[in-house]
């Protein structure tokens, strides 16, 4: 006999609910996830095992309170078991992530990472497309100067190895984070995941380094790359949330090495702040790399950039010797390539 409307029907609790339970039981009865029942709760995200209206829940729970470094550990941990991870240091020297995008400036800090590689560090870049029509996206950039994206790890792995750069969009190796990313339009903010995605290092690369926009969120990298038993990393508050030192402000970069954490302040190196380019021209950054367009800002930026990378990496002592190291590999490298598609 069916039951009336009167009548409850028992249903049994969906495992996710506690999840949301923890996060959303009010002022006094909310708290944050263990680190276990973070990677629990990814886990379930990530086999497609959460309702989109859990999913929805939980988003938007973790971003009004924001996420500690057991919960961004907890995320990682799962994250990675779907892709898996390449053992050793062999692959990729150094995990670079790039998910924001740029607005106000070109992102010079490409240049960086493309002289590092012609110097023989292997460095693996790993983003994301956004939805900001005003923002110019590492993938899009990249073609400006004859690069295109890898389209899988395996091909990655190739780059790397014949290139020492490679970049590898989120779609192609972990395309589920990818896809909640893409709620960003429909949901209004950003969520827990654009801050988990550049923590994944793929590749397992020795050296990380991260750039965030929100300051607040330098320790919370520096805490969960600990966690992750990171043996190197680096986060800065970089130039419209990417990885890249600003050169008109002073720089704290917080950093992790064998468990040990590290803060350094890198001033600024200039006095004045340089007025942003009425519009993005991406063909500068081959005109910058070939020496064909002359912008101190531009220069400073890479400088900047390529010296924190430097000192991370144990190739300079100092800042001021990682700034000597940069700034010799810039005037010797060569100019003829990396021009456009």
């Amino acid at each position: 006999m069916k039951p009336t409307h009167h009548e409850q029907t028992p249903h049994q609790e969906h495992p996710f609910a506690e999840i949301v339970r923890i996060l959303g039981k009010g002022k006094k009865g909310s708290r944050p996830l263990t680190q276990d029942e973070a990677y629990r709760a990814m886990k379930m995200i990530l086999a497609d095992e959460v309702l989109p209206v859990q999913l929805g829940a939980f988003l938007m729970l973790m971003r009004v309170k924001e996420e500690t470094p057991e919960e961004l550990a907890g995320f990682v941990l799962a994250a990675r078991e779907t892709f898996g991870q390449v053992a050793g240091t062999q692959v990729a020297d150094l995990d670079w992530s790039t998910y924001a995008g740029k607005r106000r400036h070109l992102p010079w800090f490409l240049l960086s990472a493309l002289l590092l590689a012609e110097n023989g560090i292997k460095v693996f870049m790993h983003g994301a497309n956004g939805h900001s029509t005003d923002r110019l996206y590492t993938e899009n950039a990249l073609a400006y100067l004859g690069l295109g994206a890898a389209d899988s790890i395996g091909l990655a792995r190739q780059q790397l190895q014949e290139n020492h750069f490679s970049y590898l969009p989120l779609v192609r190796f972990c395309p589920k984070l990818d896809e909640i990313i893409e709620l960003r339009p429909i949901l209004g903010l950003r969520s827990p995941v654009h801050t988990l995605v550049r923590l994944l290092n793929p590749f397992n690369a020795n050296y990380s380094i991260q750039g965030i926009f929100h300051p607040s969120y330098r320790a919370v990298h520096q805490h969960a790359a600990a966690l992750l038993q990171q043996p190197h990393m680096a986060v800065l508050k970089g130039e419209g949330g990417e990885t890249e030192r600003n050169p008109d402000m002073d720089c704290l970069v917080q950093s992790v090495h064998h468990g040990e954490l590290q803060d350094e302040l890198w001033p600024a190196v200039f006095s004045h702040r340089h007025i942003k380019p009425p519009v993005l021209e991406p063909e500068q950054l081959a005109l910058v790399w070939q020496g064909l367009s002359q912008d101190e800002f531009a220069e400073m930026s890479v400088l900047g950039t390529t010296a924190v990378a430097l000192k991370l990496l144990g190739k300079a002592d100092s800042p001021q010797q990682a700034h000597e190291l940069a700034v010799t590999w810039w005037q010797n490298r060569d100019r003829g390539r990396f021009g456009p598609l």
